[in-house]
């Protein structure tokens, strides 16, 4: 009972140390321009603050089920909503694009194992496409194909020549409103990347530049060899369409950069931090949160042991990362989820919301293990699984009338 009550009055200290710098007299965005680029200075909101918009309190659709019919059985799975309101979902563990309607009842199926015209192999993700069609992109991301309303497949193409080893083409990353194609070009463990648009037919169309991508360090290998890995609660680069603009940024800093559509820097939103250092304690959950990934995934069961060694001789981050990922909704809203620290458990996902000039609008929580795919103005739509490893995509509803932050 007593390590209890330290551990709670811990937890508050650190909830109440993150609090306490917040400068509450600073307007809560400034805004200034540098040689043609908008940069927004952002304060950093008490973690208690809410802004009054509210998701839930249950899904209002739910796709999936432990047994039944097949078209709700999902396995690898992610979706999007398109126009209509229907729901494209990627099912990766049958090659399938299933199509759901508004309320979660299964209309048609697409695709399936195959080479053949509007097949699939190693399916990864769907995403509305101008013209009210669909596009999908399968093979680990190296072909493309377009569907109408329907699912008749029209064409496929990828993102640069045949010719090109596999491991140097760029991997899309979401398809923009405007028929193009956000792509990421690293390979495994590249500490640099190339983040590029694509128009329609497979062309360059701009390149964004190239960005730090995940965070490293080099060690030698039994051979001798020089190997770049990963530190535990390493930082990483970040790549989403945010309306006509493209966010980039690396968890390493909270520092987001908005470029148009043509590779040129359009916006810098930042706001006030203080980065934490990961202490030797926090690697037994690190290790832990991996092993059971790999032991839900193929990965030989034989291996898990080395795999486990292997994990708790990684070295630490210098730093934890200054936040998770982001996410721009239909508004043109861009969504930033604060990071969660191990063994400092939330009682939800929390995330700040800025507009769409980048100024911080206040905080608002998602659903417990709902890994967020796509925001409406009045939907979130993610992915998520039981206690028995069902895996459902689930719609719930966004409430926006109550505005204003809840300090």
């Amino acid at each position: 009972m007593a390590t209890k009550i330290l551990l709670v009055l811990f937890s508050c200290f650190l909830l109440a140390c993150r609090d306490a710098v917040v400068d509450r007299d600073r307007p809560l965005a400034e805004v200034r321009d540098s040689a043609g680029i908008r940069i927004v200075e952002n304060r950093r909101l008490a973690e208690t603050s809410r802004l009054g918009w509210r998701v839930g309190p249950e899904p209002s659709v739910s796709i999936g089920a432990l047994d039944g019919e097949e078209p709700y059985l999902l396995h690898w799975a992610t979706a999007t909503m398109l126009p209509d309101g229907r729901i494209a979902v990627a099912n990766a563990g049958s090659n399938e694009v299933r199509l759901f309607d508004r309320s979660g009842d299964h209309l048609a199926t697409w695709g399936g194992q195959g080479e053949g015209p509007g097949e699939f192999s190693f399916l990864s993700d769907v995403a509305p496409w101008p013209g009210d069609s669909l596009v999908a992109w399968y093979s680990h991301g190296l072909s493309i194909s377009v569907f109408d309303a329907s699912g008749n497949f029209g064409r496929s193409f990828s993102l640069q020549s045949a010719q090109t080893e596999s491991w140097q083409r760029p991997r899309p990353v979401a398809a923009r409103p405007d028929g193009t194609i956000l792509s990421l070009n690293a390979p495994e463990a590249a500490d640099t990347a190339v983040v590029e648009i694509w128009d329609g037919d497979g062309t360059l169309g701009a390149s964004l530049g190239v960005h730090p991508n995940w965070t490293v360090f080099i060690e030698t290998n039994e051979r001798g060899n020089r190997e770049l890995s990963r530190p535990a609660y390493g930082s990483r680069l970040v790549v989403a369409p945010w309306g006509e603009l493209v966010a980039i940024g690396h968890t390493s800093r909270y520092e987001i950069k908005a470029f148009r559509g043509d590779g040129a820097l359009a916006r810098i939103v930042r706001r006030d931090d203080v980065l934490r250092t990961p202490r030797q304690a926090d690697l037994e959950p690190y290790v832990e949160a991996q092993m059971s990934m790999l032991t839900e995934s193929p990965y030989p069961a034989e291996l898990l042991p080395d795999a486990r060694r292997s994990l708790e001789s990684t070295p630490l981050a210098e730093t934890f990362p200054a936040f998770s990922s982001v996410v721009a909704d239909a508004t043109g809203n861009l969504w930033v989820r604060e990071y969660d620290y191990p063994r400092e458990e939330r009682p939800a996902p929390l995330w700040s919301v800025f507009d769409p000039e980048g100024r911080i609008l206040g905080l608002v929580e998602t659903p417990r293990e709902l890994a967020i795919r796509r925001i409406g103005e009045d939907y979130v739509l993610g992915w998520t699984r039981d206690d028995y490893g069902v895996e459902y995509i689930q719609v719930w509803p966004l409430d926006r009338s109550a505005g204003g932050n809840q300090m």
